[in-house]
């Protein structure tokens, strides 16, 4: 048996998302300083799903209920 595991299913999954005007704009800055502070051309596309990971991964009730649930 190797020392590394079988990787995880890798295949992306699209999501389709609708947002308010107000939280468009507020990600459009986002990305705008994002860019600017690392010297970057990253899309909204790009940076959502780090978005998105960093949250969940920064909720604490969350991840305590998830593994309570999937237990």
């Amino acid at each position: 048996m190797l020392k590394l595991a079988r990787l995880p299913d890798r295949t992306p999954v699209k999501i389709a998302l609708t947002v308010t005007p107000d939280l468009a704009h507020a990600l459009a800055d986002y990305v705008a300083l994002y860019n600017n502070i690392y010297d970057d051309k990253a899309e909204l596309a790009d940076l959502i799903p780090a978005m998105l990971e960093s949250f969940l991964a920064s909720d604490r009730t969350f991840a305590k209920a998830r593994k309570e649930v999937m237990s």
